[in-house]
């Protein structure tokens, strides 16, 4: 399976709570999107998970996947209202 191109994500991260690589900002489809706040985060067997909320007041999930050092957007939602 390919990745759409307008979906490609390009993170720009800093060392979060315990060292780990937290996104600060990311890219799609060219456009660059501050990350307002970090929701949420958890492990999942092979790869990271972050549930963001934009600069724009979008909510976004992001997949890390940690082995490749490879992002992918898992979920968009323009309202902001993913619980």
């Amino acid at each position: 399976m390919t990745e759409r191109p307008e979906f490609a994500v390009q993170v720009e991260c800093a060392a979060g709570h315990r060292g780990e690589p937290t996104p600060t900002r990311f890219s799609l489809g060219g456009a660059w999107i501050e990350v307002a706040e970090v929701v949420d985060a958890w492990l999942a067997p092979d790869h990271r998970y972050f549930k963001l909320r934009g600069s724009n007041g979008a909510c976004y999930i992001l997949r890390h996947d940690v082995m490749a050092a490879h992002w992918q957007l898992a979920l968009y939602d323009l309202t902001g209202s993913v619980g």
